[in-house]
């Protein structure tokens, strides 16, 4: 069964690491360019784990976070916080909120792996 991975980020640029980091593992790949958009594909797709950057337009990460966490249905999915920094505060609120992990931009796709794996049970494709 292939893991869904949802990615949320206002950059095609990071969402495109995310895609090619995943690529050769058996996973669907789902992407959002803001939380309204990530709350909505998260409720449909279930994802299996969702990559959400914290800073984006329209509805920010910590947002997105705080409404899937009040979801019964979406409460569970793990999340990697992904955020351009590394203050005190941000992490605190995070990870109160019930993240998986978080990463500090930039980051290589082997990282993001490394995380991920602590979550899922990634199997290369065969």
């Amino acid at each position: 069964m292939a893991y869904k991975i949802l990615t949320v980020d206002d950059s095609k640029t990071i969402r495109m690491i995310v895609k090619k980091a995943f690529t050769p593992y058996n996973c669907e790949l789902f992407e959002a360019e803001n939380g309204v958009e990530g709350l909505a594909l998260a409720a449909k797709e279930k994802p299996d784990l969702i990559i959400l950057d914290i800073t984006m337009p329209v509805m920010s990460g910590v947002e997105m976070l705080e409404r899937l966490k009040t979801e019964k249905e979406m409460k569970s999915i793990p999340v990697i916080m992904l955020t351009a920094e590394s203050g005190k505060d941000n992490v605190m609120k995070i990870v109160k909120l019930g993240v998986k992990d978080y990463m500090v931009k930039p980051f290589k796709g082997d990282q993001l792996l490394d995380r991920a794996r602590k979550v899922l049970n990634l199997r290369e494709k065969d």
